[in-house]
């Protein structure tokens, strides 16, 4: 089984009780089903959460919205689960999604593995995504640091050129200065 799996079962049986419902979504391969649980009404979330990330990791287009809105959810562990599904799901709206999620300032708090998850896409919305928000968190006594240090480590992972002027800006600021001195390493130099 695969380790996220395992984590994410564990985890969500312990939330479900161990309930019937929850040991019948663990063992189905029934993809339909699992769909139809995204839909049915008075669905537990730990239900829609597991159904998501099993269509996730199959392939199935269906998980998209779900995963998207538990990538954007207040549970760490919920957002980890969901970046980690929609990194596998293969559809193309993902890093659009994931790039409108860590730029949303109203939803900052939450932009951590939506930023982690555009290094991984590598999409061509990831280093814009990425530059924007980490120019955001440079300013003056802004709280969101591990946000900005997820951006710098995300910027050094895709080794962009376009980089280059915020990382240097983010040497200024303690907290993430070594990071962006090794982000900066990491970007190919001009000749």
């Amino acid at each position: 089984m695969d380790e996220e799996l395992r984590s994410l079962t564990e985890r969500l049986r312990q939330e479900s009780g161990a309930s019937a419902a929850y040991v019948h979504l663990v063992a189905t391969d029934d993809l339909g089903e699992l769909a139809d649980v995204l839909t049915a009404p008075g669905q537990p979330l730990w239900a829609r959460e597991l159904a998501a990330f099993r269509l996730g990791l199959a392939g199935d287009r269906r998980a998209f919205e779900a995963l998207v809105l538990l990538l954007n959810h207040r549970d760490p562990q919920r957002c980890a689960s969901a970046a980690y599904a929609l990194a596998r799901l293969g559809d193309p709206r993902t890093a659009r999604a994931a790039a409108a999620l860590a730029t949303n300032e109203l939803r900052v708090a939450y932009a951590l593995h939506p930023v982690r998850l555009l290094a991984e896409l590598r999409a061509p919305e990831s280093v814009p995504a990425l530059i924007t928000t980490l120019a955001r968190r440079l300013r003056p006594h802004d709280p969101h640091r591990r946000v900005a240090l997820a951006c710098v480590e995300a910027l050094g992972t895709l080794g962009d050129r376009r980089a280059a002027p915020v990382l240097n800006e983010a040497l200024a600021h303690p907290a993430l200065a070594e990071a962006a001195v090794h982000a900066l390493a990491r970007i190919p130099k001009q000749r």
